[in-house]
């Protein structure tokens, strides 16, 4: 299951083997660097049997060694929940034939916005770790997640994402 089985523990990334996208770049502003030139967008899968679908990022990545949403930066003129279901196929196989939109949630700083696509899985799927981006892609139960290390953006990201997520149960 895992094609890059010792990628995500090495402190360094590995080599890049083909072009490069126009929007993967780093942007800077007043409230800080991050990643997609165009702007960024990830998944959030949820499963009622099974839980919200995390990876668990590489060490050399940005946080690298939390866990947070597959996803990364947009293309340049890619609509975000495009860009994040592409991502999310790139890097966890998550077939977006499986999932439904269900909503949408976007930080926006003005010179960068992160989107999250939150969808709901119709299909079940098992993820597959298909780049070298992943320690690990795990269904994690609802009631586990805040217990995780999580990537910043998506641990001030996920009160409100839960709250948003009517998943019928208590908290």
């Amino acid at each position: 299951m895992d094609h890059f089985p010792s990628a995500g523990m090495s402190s360094t990334p590995p080599q890049r083997t083909g072009p490069r996208d126009p929007g993967d770049a780093w942007v800077e502003g007043d409230r800080g660097r991050y990643w997609g030139r165009f702007g960024a967008a990830g998944v959030l899968a949820w499963d009622p049997a099974k839980g919200v679908l995390l990876q668990h990022r590489a060490v050399w990545s940005h946080n690298g060694g939390t866990w947070g949403l597959p996803g990364g930066a947009l293309h340049q003129g890619e609509e975000p929940v495009d860009g994040a279901l592409r991502e999310a196929y790139e890097e966890a196989a998550v077939p977006s034939e499986s999932v439904e939109v269900l909503f949408t949630s976007v930080l926006d700083h003005g010179y960068w916005s992160y989107t999250t696509v939150v969808v709901r899985v119709r299909e079940s799927f098992e993820p597959v770790i298909s780049d070298p981006e992943s320690i690990a892609l795990l269904w994690i139960p609802v009631a586990e997640v805040e217990a995780l290390d999580l990537h910043p953006g998506f641990a001030a990201a996920w009160p409100e994402l839960l709250a948003q997520l009517d998943t019928g149960e208590p908290w």
